[in-house]
């Protein structure tokens, strides 16, 4: 939202009461309070006819500060809400003396003048990261009779900006208008499905604005050195979140809004569909299914799209009988080829469909404020809309779910949820313009807990396109439509790194592309990509995506990553409990990992898969791979190259690679099983060390898939010594392999252990502890 123009002036039809004037300061137990005039009102004629802006200082817990800006407190509070989970211990500090009133959580401060021009300076530790200036807060009515609280954050020099959700734009939010209000949009534009209210920067804290309804964020673009949110109304709340590290700050984020749940080790494994518009019954179910299997392709599920329910009448949750005529027992045997079956649904109910006279009947759908029936023909003729603020509907819904998993199904594809109405009433009486983005939540907040319910912790996943804030605690999450080009490619990976910076753990995409046809080059290229990511969908519109379809060399490509990512899940499994419990995504934008690296702060074509794995997609038919390698001597974990970091790297890849390279100083645990996802990963599994400096320490764990440590490993280098610890509580068999332990300019005859040497321990009992002599 445009609220100045130029330096000087406001936009025509808006009138700004601006925070100028601080007239009262309060110190109370837990919060400070200050009075802000738009003018001077010391005398006791300035305090006639004039607004105050009142403006608090809480905290819900350790290293953030929760900030309030109020115009007139008697506004009745409307919901829904953000779902804040806050901290008894905030460690407190409220410090004033005839200066200065300095508030502090943990190590984040804000301090404020006493009866001075308004201004907020924040603080983490000593280090200044951001300001609220003089007229920077501000109550905005226009001639429409609107009226908004908008604030201005400074931006540094070099100060650049991070997340706002799932965002197809520029990877850096510098200079750019963001609307936070959720659209079906497709990922070549600036609509997005998951608006997220928060943004990270460089300088080492996050804002969080606590409002579920439109926020309009101006990201240098209205004026170049500030960040400016708005919302509708006579409030606005927000929260400054500080941390130690780039990482700590997200932690923090994922701790007020809530962490990922972690998905089931199966579920990384790869999913194929039928696609959307392509015919489909049991025979071309079992032709693909059939088809990988003969040609040795790992498959983990089998997702049916829209059409296994009759067309046009959806959402009806009933089987199309004309194309599945026995539908529990085709789910049983695809059940014993060893594949968990997911199916498409959405929140939606045609005029058609079986459900729909009863779900108006009954209440169960939004309504019109003249109390009809909100429907339109655009999806499905004559769609209604599931009101998920009344408890009998979403017992409804959640019945119809119930019955399917009762019949074999494992996870629900939750899409759409984006297009929902402002000019509607709720069952509850909530606000339809606080519904609009928070629908989505609803949404999949009560397909997560039916499958929780229904399969047990740790085996819910859903393939949700829609989000707000808190909506991580649902993973996974996917990209939307994307085109079958190389730039629709990278702006999916740039909309999921964007996700990943807004607190989102697990993300995914249509491999080759939701639209149109991907070329054969183009499709192994994107296969490669996908199974390096979270988790591996193939996906298409009007055609399927069976490799057999493109070449003969997708059939080998999409073998060779499928099983490679299986060996991996040791790794993978490890960093995504990580992700579960500290609230990182497992695809990082270089940044996250690098903060003080500045090359990294705009790198968007590359990330870190967890800690330890730098991959970097080819996104051109040259088959050339540009990527960076931060500072340290980095593995190719395929060929075992070694390359110097701190500079950029060109080189060219055949299908069956991709700059693919280990971090110096970790460790990845890799597996022997590449058939399945969900194997014993403790048995057998090969510890590689990569590149263990002087005086480093290197350390991983291996975990079962209930997510139950099994082996811990630490290895660390001390001169011409080589200490390895292991805490090995499942007594299983492993092998420690040390890969390019050595630097060139080291002592000459040092050996180097590449990935086919290694060391073999038979544990004895549940520890084992070596010294190798060098």
């Amino acid at each position: 939202m445009k609220i100045a123009d130029g330096n000087w002036m406001i936009q025509p039809g808006l009138d700004l009461i601006p925070a100028v004037q601080i007239f009262k300061t309060t110190v109370k137990k837990d919060a400070v309070e200050v009075l802000v005039a738009p003018r001077d009102v010391e005398s006791r004629s300035g305090q006639l006819d004039v607004p105050l802006l009142t403006i608090r200082f809480t905290s819900p817990m350790k290293d953030v500060i929760t900030v309030e800006a109020i115009h007139h407190k008697g506004i009745k509070q409307r919901k829904p809400e953000f779902e804040i989970y806050k901290q008894v211990d905030k460690q407190l500090d409220i410090r004033e003396d005839s200066e200065q009133v300095i508030f502090k959580s943990g190590n984040t401060s804000v301090r404020v003048p006493k009866a001075k021009e308004w201004n907020a300076q924040y603080f983490y530790e000593e280090k200044q990261l951001t300001k609220s200036d003089f007229k920077a807060i501000a109550h905005i009515t226009s001639d429409e009779g609107k009226c908004y609280i908008r604030e201005e954050l400074n931006l540094s020099v070099n100060e650049l900006i991070y997340g706002l959700g799932e965002r197809f734009t520029e990877f850096v939010k510098n200079g750019q208008v963001v609307d936070i209000w959720n659209r079906d949009g497709g990922t070549s534009t600036e609509q997005a499905y998951k608006n997220i209210p928060f943004y990270l920067s460089n300088r080492g804290y996050g804002i969080f604005v606590n409002h579920p309804e439109k926020v309009s964020f101006e990201v240098g673009s209205e004026k170049v050195t500030k960040v400016q949110f708005s919302v509708e109304g006579e409030s606005l709340q927000y929260f400054i979140i500080g941390g130690e590290t780039l990482k700590d700050v997200v932690m923090n984020y994922t701790t007020l809004t809530g962490k990922p749940a972690l998905p089931p080790a199966w579920s990384y494994g790869l999913w194929l569909t039928t696609s959307f518009t392509t015919n489909y019954d049991e025979q071309t179910v079992n032709e693909f299914v059939d088809g990988m299997l003969e040609r040795d392709i790992p498959l983990s599920v089998f997702h049916f799209d829209c059409f296994w329910m009759k067309g046009l009448n959806w959402t009806d949750f009933e089987w199309d009988s004309a194309t599945f005529p026995d539908p529990v027992g085709m789910l049983k045997r695809l059940k014993e080829k060893g594949l968990k079956i997911s199916i498409w649904i959405n929140p939606y109910i045609s005029q058609q469909s079986s459900l729909f006279s009863e779900a108006c009947e009954k209440g169960y759908l939004i309504h019109r404020p003249n109390g009809d029936i909100w429907q339109w023909d655009k999806w499905q003729p004559g769609m209604g809309i599931v009101d998920f603020t009344n408890p009998k509907a979403c017992k409804w819904y959640a019945d119809h779910l119930r019955r399917l998993v009762d019949i074999g199904v494992d996870s629900f594809k939750t899409d759409f949820g984006e297009r929902i109405p402002t000019d509607v009433v709720y069952h509850n009486g909530e606000d339809p313009q606080k519904m609009h983005n928070y629908y989505a939540h609803l949404y999949n907040k009560l397909v997560f807990e039916v499958l929780e319910e229904k399969l047990g912790k740790h085996e819910a996943v859903l393939f949700a396109r829609s989000a707000t804030a808190g909506g991580q605690q649902f993973p996974v999450h996917w990209g939307g439509d994307c085109h079958a080009t190389y730039e629709s490619m990278a702006e999916s990976l740039r909309g999921g790194l964007s996700l990943g910076l807004s607190g989102f753990g697990f993300w995914s995409h249509d491999i080759g592309g939701f639209e149109n046809v991907a070329t054969p080059d183009l499709y192994k290229r994107w296969t490669a990509f996908g199974l390096l990511s979270t988790h591996s969908r193939l996906h298409g519109n009007q055609s399927y995506r069976v490799p057999w379809l493109f070449d003969e060399e997708a059939v080998d490509v999409t073998r060779f990553f499928s099983q490679l990512k299986n060996t991996f899940m040791p790794y993978i499994y490890s960093s995504s409990i990580q992700s579960s419990t500290q609230g990182l995504p497992m695809m990082r934008g270089m940044v996250l990992e690098y903060p003080n690296d500045p090359a990294c702060g705009y790198l968007d074509k590359q990330y870190m898969l967890g800690d330890s794995l730098l991959v970097a997609p080819i996104f051109n038919k040259d088959g050339i791979g540009s990527f960076y390698l931060p500072e340290g001597t980095w593995t190719h974990l395929l060929s075992n190259e070694v390359l110097e970091g701190g500079k950029w790297q060109s080189k060219e890849y055949n299908y069956f690679d991709l700059p693919l390279f280990a971090k110096p100083n970790s460790i990845i645990a890799i597996g022997t099983e590449k058939k399945t996802p969900d194997y014993d990963f403790a048995d057998h599994v090969e510890l590689h060390v990569f590149a263990l400096g002087e005086g480093k320490q290197a350390r991983t764990t291996v975990y079962n898939t209930q997510a139950q440590v099994e082996l811990i490993a630490i290895v660390e280098k001390n001169g011409k010594e080589i200490t390895i610890e292991v805490e090995n509580y499942a007594s299983k068999k492993w092998t420690l392999i040390l890969r390019n332990l050595f630097t060139a300019n080291e002592a000459t005859g040092a050996r180097l252990f590449n990935r086919e040497e290694g060391l073999s321990i038979q544990p004895e009992g549940k520890s084992s502890k070596i010294t190798i002599l060098l």
